[in-house]
């Protein structure tokens, strides 16, 4: 990927049960909900082990409660999953040259340029690997050529994964997925697609311009445009971290150097 923009994107894995886990270990396992119980209340997360019987953030706490009637239900501290969140930032941010916090639970970082160094690849695992040492929770990322595939990478790797696609990888990593994975596809277009046949990126991409906005009107030109942005679109972060953040990653960098040229 040398060639190409470096893009990592890290997500935890369900990031305010993780929470509740560490400060209770014996939830591990279980099908845990965040929400409240109350007819109005909803999901706000899940376990994966909850997330088996249908479960999903937003779902009706009435629904998930028929779903996963032996669910253990938590209503949960916003306060408690900000310092967590602030941790991980804070961890990741004296790591790496440029980040962008994307939400509580993800982070962008652009290395572009790194594996003139040091492999980014093994760069992000370290990173990834110090996250969960010195926070005790789980995280996944993806490493790929624009901030839209890296997630996209990540959501296919979790929980507890990582995946790199680089840019020889990328049509083959986007063409067997599901049009549902694209960002901002929404649920009536995504039953409109299918019910036409459209069920894959690959196929979304032969289709006929004309005929997709006699279907989607612009939104059948917007459509038809992702395939092709989400193999080219550059990504540009938005925040940098602090000055000592890049400033130890250079002096680590010029270390790492130094014992590659003395081995």
């Amino acid at each position: 990927m040398s060639a190409d923009r470096q893009i990592i994107h890290m997500d935890q894995d369900a990031f305010f049960v993780a929470v509740e886990v560490r400060k209770d270990p014996r939830l591990a396992g279980r099908p845990v909900i965040i929400g409240s119980l109350s007819d109005r209340g909803v999901v706000a997360s899940c376990s994966y082990e909850a997330r088996k019987f249908g479960i999903h953030s937003a779902m009706p706490a009435r629904l998930a409660r028929r779903l996963c009637p032996h669910g253990i239900w938590i209503r949960g501290n916003m306060d408690e999953y900000s310092k967590a969140s602030h941790e991980i930032t804070e961890i990741i941010q004296e790591q790496v040259p440029l980040l962008e916090k994307a939400s509580i639970d993800e982070h962008y970082i652009d290395m572009t340029g790194m594996d003139k160094h040091y492999g980014t690849l093994k760069y992000a695992k370290e990173i990834r690997a110090k996250v969960i040492r010195e926070t005790g929770l789980p995280i996944s990322f993806g490493l790929s050529v624009n901030k839209t595939v890296s997630k996209m990478a990540t959501n296919e790797c979790k929980p507890n994964g990582e995946l790199s696609v680089a840019q020889p990888g990328v049509q083959p990593f986007l063409n067997p997925l599901s049009i549902r994975k694209i960002p901002g596809l929404g649920e009536k277009t995504f039953i409109k697609l299918s019910d036409m046949g459209i069920k894959r990126i690959h196929t979304l991409a032969q289709v006929h311009p004309e005929y997709m906005t006699s279907i989607l009107g612009k939104n059948g030109i917007w459509l038809l445009q992702k395939p092709k942005e989400l193999m080219i679109h550059p990504s540009f972060l938005t925040r940098r971290p602090k000055r000592s953040g890049r400033n130890r990653l250079l002096t680590r960098i010029v270390s790492m150097s130094k014992r590659l040229i003395t081995c």
